[in-house]
């Protein structure tokens, strides 16, 4: 296992809120103190929000990693909707206290991206796949194996952020894309890989083995 490449333990994508939240707070602070309690844990909720640590990435080429924190709510075979074939799909829901920084799950190019503006349902829901505003892209490995990553925005998350364009490439544990505040991540694998998760498990991005490609 090595370290992923480095990048801010606190994402930029919260540098601006956190800048708001920090001054907003100080100047409640000089006027009344009690005032500003109120601020001060908004702050710190939205520093916890925002955290993106380094972590090990597991390196051999066949271990497909988890593209985000949270809980497995979903193991199903399934059509995937966006290259119409057969796969497991592994999805992966993000709660307001885990970490929103979406890692590639394997490394690849990636051949096809997606966005589909939608709904903004809780994302612990089934229909939150197909029905919610979404971005996927489709990575193929040196082995022309192909696995799709579907960001979902939920009921609070209203912004998608995603880097990496068609012909772009992706080493695994590489940060892509952020989604803020609640969201999901479905992964669309080969339908002969090797779950290595459970339903109800807790994993980790870029660190949790999710599955191994046969």
């Amino acid at each position: 296992m090595k370290k992923n490449l480095t990048y801010p333990i606190i994402a930029k994508e919260g540098w601006l809120f956190l800048g708001i939240s920090i001054a907003a707070s100080l100047a409640t602070s000089f006027w009344c103190l009690k005032a500003s309690i109120p601020l001060w844990i908004i702050f710190l909720f939205i520093l916890q929000f925002f955290r993106d640590p380094i972590r090990p990435i597991p390196q051999d080429k066949n271990l497909i990693v988890s593209a985000a924190d949270g809980r497995v709510i979903s193991i199903e075979k399934i059509t995937d909707p966006y290259k119409k074939r057969k796969a497991i799909k592994v999805s992966v829901f993000m709660n307001v206290f885990n970490v929103h920084s979406n890692k590639a799950p394997i490394s690849g190019e990636i051949i096809n991206k997606w966005y589909f503006p939608g709904k903004f349902f809780n994302a612990s829901l089934s229909k939150a796949s197909l029905e919610n505003e979404r971005c996927a892209i489709l990575i193929e490995t040196k082995d022309k194996q192909l696995i799709t990553c579907v960001q979902i925005a939920g009921l609070i998350a209203r912004r998608i952020l995603c880097y990496k364009e068609i012909g772009g490439n992706l080493l695994k544990g590489e940060r892509y894309g952020f989604i803020r505040f609640g969201s999901r991540v479905d992964l669309y694998l080969p339908e002969n890989s090797k779950i290595k998760v459970a339903l109800g498990q807790k994993v980790k991005s870029c660190q949790s083995i999710i599955a191994e490609l046969n």
